[in-house]
């Protein structure tokens, strides 16, 4: 009994179809047919059913199909350990991010991390950071580029960055004309602003709410170019991180900071996951982030000194991130 007859076992039972299974395991529908065939008779006794419409696994085949999987993990486990000994990095890397965090250059990041660990397979999550904090407490992320500093608990956090918040208006708003607003300025406005499970709506939320003003949200997105779209139509307004203003999209609204005491900073974190595997690729991932931050290598993170610049007042350069 051959790993591969076991790899190709596995396939026709989940596929039900042998051109698809064969497709799956990148063979020739005669091969896969032949494979099994050879299987069966070692073993003397049918495996599947064949139609002219499906393929079923007998009961014979039910009973193989959880050792054939076990045999497969261990030989998959067999090999990882392997490349570790050869001092490849391998495993799988599960990362997370929220859209358009503006401090982070998360595809860049990545990028630079697979050329340096090509074993390692990269998984990754777009998501509000509420979401991406709970499955890093599930353990179903490894780490997170998340904004907000609030939620985190015992999970590890690195800050990456802050930048301020700005109100975006559409052409010819009337406050349009002003140097900066106040919460107090927009309460009677309609907002567009993103999903709660967004770190920026929790900022939001929070800070109209501790300024004593009520606000109605009228658009929910989940998406920064439609937030900036129906901003431009005139469908409402929007509190966003600057970095969000300077985007090409922006270019047709009005951008008013806030009165620099009239809430928090957007906060940008990489957070991890206190991971039980041994052999997580996660530390290596953190080591390449912290020697961006230090040395500006890349444009994975805003170095250093632009992040000084920002805490003095000077505009940070800006990042598209996706």
């Amino acid at each position: 009994m051959e790993l591969r007859q076991l790899e190709y076992l596995v396939a026709l039972a989940e596929e039900r179809h042998f051109t698809r299974a064969a497709e799956l395991a990148r063979i020739s529908q005669s091969g896969l047919s032949a494979a099994i065939r050879n299987l069966e008779e070692e073993l003397g006794t049918k495996l599947f059913e064949r139609t002219t419409r499906r393929v079923e696994p007998t009961e014979a085949g039910h009973a193989l199909l959880p050792h054939a999987r076990s045999m497969l993990r261990q030989a998959a486990a067999a090999r990882d350990a392997v490349v570790r000994a050869s001092h490849e990095l391998s495993g799988q890397l599960r990362v997370g991010a929220e859209q358009c965090l503006g401090i982070v250059d998360v595809a860049e990041l990545l990028e630079r991390f697979n050329a340096r660990h090509p074993q390692v397979e990269v998984a990754f999550t777009q998501a509000g950071s509420d979401e991406l904090l709970k499955a890093l407490r599930e353990q179903s992320l490894d780490v997170a580029f998340v904004a907000g500093a609030d939620h985190v608990g015992a999970l590890t956090r690195i800050e990456l960055g802050r930048d301020s918040l700005v109100a975006l208006l559409p052409a010819g708003h009337p406050l349009g004309t002003r140097s900066f607003v106040e919460r107090a300025d927009l309460a009677d406005e309609s907002f567009v602003d993103f999903h709660p499970s967004w770190a920026v709506r929790h900022l939001n939320d929070s800070s109209f709410s501790t300024a004593g003003v009520a606000r109605r949200v009228r658009l929910t997105v989940n998406d920064v170019h439609t937030l900036l779209d129906l901003v431009n139509r005139g469908m409402g307004v929007a509190i966003v991180p600057r970095h969000v203003a300077a985007k090409p999209q922006a270019q047709g609204l009005t951008a008013l900071p806030l009165r620099a005491d009239a809430g928090p900073d957007w906060v940008v974190s990489l957070v991890a996951a206190g991971s039980s595997r041994a052999d997580s690729p996660a530390p290596h991932f953190v080591r390449l982030l912290r020697g961006s931050s230090a040395d500006g290598e890349g444009r994975g993170v805003a170095p250093l000194r632009d992040r000084m610049r920002a805490a003095a007042g000077a505009d940070p350069p800006q990042r598209d991130d996706p």
